[in-house]
């Protein structure tokens, strides 16, 4: 690969970590430029995902102690979005490129969807919520404080079942694509636990760390086992591009308002999608 287009990677991949830090879906950037320079639509996400990577380990380290305060809770989304992208990225080696052209823009309408509504759906969700625990509360004849006191930690919105479940079919796109993933997380942890966009972007950086870090090693040992192919240079300018960005990038997020994180979301989906249906 020619140094020119290592260089405009590098470049590309400062500002896709960075996008990914604060929103996700930096590989928007990335994706179309390794396409644009010849590589088939298979050989680019893996090439991407790979070096993209790097930009995860970025986000996490610049948000690392809000991600330490919410670590107890966390277990069961981990888990969930490793083993969905596991499954995502096995369905890539398997599945014809054409499919990409189908799903994704199902899935950028759908994010889209959840940030733009998170507000009405949170709402209807909670209503939801405190109807079934009142009514559990009055068929056990106990107090609902003291429920939610005695099992506290198993409370947190973090570890609902609805919540796990959605990350796990959010994680199978992430492993298949990783673009827009960010996007797809936001809304989905936005809905179901009613918190701000910023409040929640360390979980999403960590839930992507664990997507990308599972495809990425499914993609290398592919590379040895059956000659999936990677373009290891064009990894490389994208990771080195990509850590800074991703580094900067989450200093950056935390000081967004609520409304610019929400506005920068819609753009970027709105981009993907235009991207995909053009």
């Amino acid at each position: 690969m020619e140094p020119l287009s290592l260089l405009v990677l590098l470049v590309m991949g400062v500002v896709a970590g960075a996008i990914n830090a604060a929103v996700g879906s930096g590989s928007l950037l990335t994706l179309p430029v390794l396409m644009a320079l010849g590589l088939p639509p298979g050989v680019a996400v893996r090439t991407n995902t790979v070096g993209m990577f790097f930009s995860t380990v970025g986000s996490v380290l610049g948000y690392r102690r809000e991600i330490a305060e919410e670590r107890r809770h966390l277990t069961p989304l981990v888990l969930t979005a490793l083993l969905g992208a596991s499954a995502g990225a096995l369905l890539l080696l398997t599945s014809p490129a054409e499919a990409l052209d189908v799903v994704v823009p199902v899935l950028i309408v759908v994010a889209l969807a959840l940030v733009v509504l998170q507000k009405p759906l949170t709402t209807a969700l909670r209503s939801r919520s405190e109807k079934r625990a009142e009514r559990c509360a009055a068929a056990d004849g106990a107090g609902a404080e003291g429920a939610t006191a005695a099992d506290g930690s198993e409370r947190s919105p973090l570890r609902s079942p609805a919540l796990v479940g959605s990350i796990g079919a959010a994680s199978v796109y992430g492993g298949y694509f990783t673009a827009a993933q960010g996007v797809l997380y936001l809304g989905i942890l936005g809905v179901f636990t009613g918190r701000s966009m910023g409040s929640v972007n360390s979980v999403k950086n960590l839930l992507s760390l664990c997507v990308n870090l599972a495809a990425a090693l499914i993609y290398v040992i592919a590379f040895f086992v059956v000659d999936a192919q990677v373009v290891w240079a064009a990894s490389a300018a994208i990771a080195v591009g990509s850590l800074l960005g991703g580094f900067f990038g989450a200093h950056l997020a935390k000081r967004l308002p609520e409304w610019a994180l929400r506005g920068v979301i819609v753009v970027v989906a709105l981009v993907a999608l235009f991207r995909e249906v053009v």
